[in-house]
């Protein structure tokens, strides 16, 4: 086996063990809400998109929760830096991006809420960004139960 070969192949085995839900992120900014008493769904499949989810969802107020990593999502203050197959992992990202953006738009249109963070934002920016969306949702006329109809 070439010298490249066995490179990949260690990048190939690091990548595998890359937690794509439930990272150490994810996790520590849906424990603080959940200690705040708010509650959510966690990879909330989004409408009309096969296969694709936000991280997590607050499904009765139609908020979606994107938690984005640097890398993997094209962070321009961040750009993803990379020495083997260039082309792939560019092409990879840029595929993700505009994942990102069709699921955004998709979302917008069925009238929800989209919050997108970056891996690189502080733990307490995200926090206060999702709680206030909340409570300006929640506070919203048009949030809460219908009035009955007359028919």
């Amino acid at each position: 086996m070439s010298l490249d070969l066995q490179a990949t192949e260690s990048v190939r085995r690091r990548m595998q063990r890359t937690a794509r839900k439930d990272n150490a992120f994810e996790r520590t900014i849906r424990s603080r809400l959940y200690a705040c008493g708010y509650r959510y769904r966690i990879h909330y499949p989004i409408p009309g998109m096969k296969r694709t989810t936000c991280d997590f969802a607050f499904p009765g107020l139609k908020i979606a929760v994107f938690l984005d990593g640097c890398f993997w999502h094209g962070c321009e203050v961040h750009p993803p830096s990379v020495k083997k197959n260039t082309d792939f992992w560019l092409e990879k990202i840029q595929r993700n991006r505009t994942r990102d953006v069709r699921a955004t738009t998709s979302l917008t249109d069925l009238g929800w809420m989209v919050l997108r963070f970056w891996e690189h934002e502080t733990v307490e920016t995200i926090i206060e960004k999702i709680v206030s969306t909340i409570v300006i949702k929640r506070t919203s006329p048009n949030h809460g139960p219908r009035a009955l109809q007359d028919v």
